[in-house]
């Protein structure tokens, strides 16, 4: 399995640490009837449960373009090191990220938001130089 497939297996397994984090976080803040409602009337997180949450809809907005890439790199046959770096940098840091957004740490949670950016960015850059 290349390295690109496993930062994209190992990113799903973070999806789900954060998925479960952010259902706890809900109901231990707004109970278990809350939980199994209908959520009519919706209850924002606040908080910690807020930054879990705020942190798990971040890496749902990267996800899908992460994917999309790693999979357009396996597709073409176009995996290199540059590829599998970006793979390396997004991985790593959602993981960092998630604990210092939690944390509230404002600086180096951005600083840390930007270089897993940069990872897709990078491997966005070596698939568009393909493409031209």
């Amino acid at each position: 399995m290349s390295i690109e497939l496993k930062m994209l297996l190992f990113t799903v397994a973070l999806f789900f640490v954060q998925l479960v984090a952010q259902i706890v976080a809900e109901l231990i803040q707004h109970g278990i009837g809350y939980a199994v409602s209908a959520r009519d009337e919706w209850k924002n997180p606040t908080g910690v449960a807020g930054r879990i949450e705020r942190s798990y809809f971040n890496l749902l907005e990267t996800l899908a373009p992460f994917a999309a890439l790693v999979i357009v790199v396996q597709f073409t046959g176009n995996a290199n090191a540059n590829t599998a770096l970006g793979a390396q940098l997004y991985f790593w840091g959602r993981v960092l990220y998630f604990p210092t957004y939690i944390a509230g740490i404002p600086y180096l949670r951005t600083i840390i938001w930007t270089v897993s950016t940069a990872g897709i960015a990078l491997i966005l850059w070596e698939m568009l130089k393909l493409a031209f």
